[in-house]
């Protein structure tokens, strides 16, 4: 025994404030008290997923795990310099990670409006699968001794799909970050695939069927209150994506809460859940003041931003509810059910 608090995470996805569970990451790994033996993530989750089993495998431990998500963060964030969505003077006014102002975005705001990603990029090229793909070693990633699972949604029949460790690859990963304003369905085994959010945000019942571990720390990056409107179309799409994200997450969390079991994502039917423990570190009370615009925010001073947050929100958990870790649940219902708006 490492003497280490057993227990699986569970990452949301949420565009570019994946970058907040970056730095919650970064900060348990570096307090390494967790043993972590699963992961279950959707879309943004899914890539902090496989970016941190490709750093812990085969020997690569905790150290190996941070620098892996520091590489795939700064490289993304560096990458941005040369993207049409960076943040104007004007978005940098407003203090928010606003791109409202950005040519990129506002061009993503029109073709939205009107035409499919299929038709905007009929070649379905995805500057982030390449990306992904020259920085995470998938070959590590299956091989690696955590478990993961995760989510993606069918397109044809709306049910959830659950990838596993066994199985990943970079087309996976993609499936399940698959945002359908932005990129034509992603086809695997001849099915076509939507974000894993719209099913699993992030998937949970494997994580308390299939894994030993009682203790299950949602990092809930995903906002459920805002504190502003949405004004734009792109902003409006956003919101609704946030909405219908947090119903998975709503839904699992109540029947984990109420019922001691979990609706399964692929086939409909309740899981039993067996006594887990839930835990939560949210980012309700720092994003719901960005701007909506901000997810799609990857410049580099904005992610660091939001790693800084992350760090210091795993830091607050850390000093005051890891000790629940092993004994009793420690999760804030009002996350879920009643999150602040003022």
């Amino acid at each position: 025994m490492n003497g280490r608090k057993k227990i699986s995470l569970g990452l949301q996805g949420g565009g570019s404030y994946g970058a907040f569970a970056w730095g919650v990451l970064d900060r348990l790994l570096e307090d390494g008290r967790l043993d972590i033996a699963a992961i279950g993530a959707a879309s943004a989750g899914a890539i902090n997923a496989v970016a941190l089993a490709d750093g812990y495998a085969l020997g690569g431990g905790l150290d190996g795990a941070r620098r892996s998500l520091d590489t795939f963060w700064t490289t993304l964030g560096r990458t941005a310099l040369m993207s049409p969505m960076r943040p104007t003077p004007l978005d940098a006014l407003k203090g928010n990670g606003s791109i409202e102002s950005s040519p990129g975005y506002l061009m993503l705001q029109l073709a939205s409006a009107t035409l499919s990603p299929g038709v905007l990029n009929p070649l379905n090229i995805n500057p982030l699968e390449t990306l992904l793909a020259s920085l995470v070693d998938f070959e590590r990633v299956r091989a690696c001794e955590l478990d993961l699972f995760v989510s993606a949604t069918n397109l044809r029949t709306g049910r959830g799909r659950i990838f596993r460790r066994q199985e990943l690859t970079v087309r996976h990963v993609m499936a399940s970050a698959c945002l359908p304003q932005v990129f034509a369905p992603v086809t695997i085994d001849g099915d076509a695939y939507w974000d894993g959010s719209f099913v699993g945000n992030p998937p949970l019942p494997p994580l308390v069927d299939e894994v030993t571990a009682r203790d299950l720390l949602l990092i809930m990056n995903n906002p459920i209150a805002r504190s502003d409107l949405p004004l734009s179309m792109a902003d409006v799409h956003n919101r609704v994506n946030e909405i219908a994200f947090n119903i998975a997450l709503v839904r699992e969390v109540s029947a984990i809460q109420h019922m001691a079991a979990a609706v399964d994502e692929e086939t409909g039917a309740r899981v039993h859940m067996g006594g887990v423990r839930l835990h939560a570190i949210s980012a309700m009370a720092v994003l719901r003041d960005l701007s909506i615009s901000s997810k799609f925010n990857v410049d580099m001073g904005f992610i660091l931003h939001l790693k800084a947050l992350g760090r210091d929100a795993a830091e607050r958990w850390l000093r005051e509810d890891i000790d629940g870790v092993g004994t009793a649940s420690t999760f804030d219902p009002t996350h879920v059910y009643a999150p602040e708006i003022l």
